[in-house]
């Protein structure tokens, strides 16, 4: 796709707000995310430009790092979008997206459905498999100063959303919270199949992982 000056500018504007973001919330993530969207996107009948704004600006204020506050995110893009003389009905889609788009315990019921929510969707929670989901697991778990691993402290599954956003579990059990549960929840058939191979990956890491902490060698 060739980029149009909103996509440039908009690319821009999220480098320079992320410049100092926790690293799997950062620039990168919301690059990969994009690239992710745009190679799911081939083929489907979906309009380019809401899906590539939606990747670009899906994290622009996480909520996890606005003490929770999930208007943030939303208020921001708006206000960019806004300020870019973009169509009403365009910055509405791409405002339903970044607010629909997140896993919250994976219990709630969605209340907004488009094509193009599901595309940006899956390139979002691709990012959160396989080595780029591994590392950047951790790296969240180091940021906040979480165990690695806690035998004794069983994974929450089927959490509410108040309780996914509150987790303060080990980081291994991030993995059966949320990040195993994940290839079955992909829209997209090409997401899918992508979600499949991460998915092994992980299995086989957490197989290695349980094998050295219990000096299985």
């Amino acid at each position: 796709m060739k980029e149009s000056p909103l996509i440039i500018v908009t690319k821009n504007f999220v480098q320079q707000e992320l410049a100092n973001a926790e690293g799997g919330h950062d620039w990168f993530h919301i690059e990969r995310v994009y690239k992710n969207a745009l190679v799911i996107a081939e083929g489907e009948d979906v309009n380019l430009e809401i899906v590539a704004l939606g990747a670009l600006l899906h994290d622009i204020a996480d909520a996890k790092f606005h003490q929770g506050d999930e208007t943030v995110g939303p208020k921001k893009a708006q206000q960019f979008l806004q300020q870019q003389n973009v169509e009403p009905a365009i910055i509405e889609h791409v405002i339903k997206i970044i607010e629909h788009i997140s896993f919250k315990g994976g219990n709630f019921q969605q209340q907004f459905h488009s094509k193009e929510l599901a595309i940006v969707q899956d390139a979002d929670r691709l990012d959160a498999l396989g080595a780029i989901g591994i590392a950047r697991t951790f790296n969240y778990g180091g940021f906040k100063n979480r165990k690695l691993y806690d035998p004794s402290i069983a994974p929450k599954l089927n959490m509410t959303k108040e309780e996914y956003k509150k987790g303060e579990n080990p980081t291994i059990n991030h993995f059966y919270e949320k990040l195993l549960l994940l290839k079955d929840r992909m829209n997209t058939k090409k997401a899918k199949q992508i979600a499949q191979e991460r998915h092994l990956f992980m299995e086989k890491f957490l197989e290695q992982f349980y094998a050295e902490w219990d000096a299985n060698l």
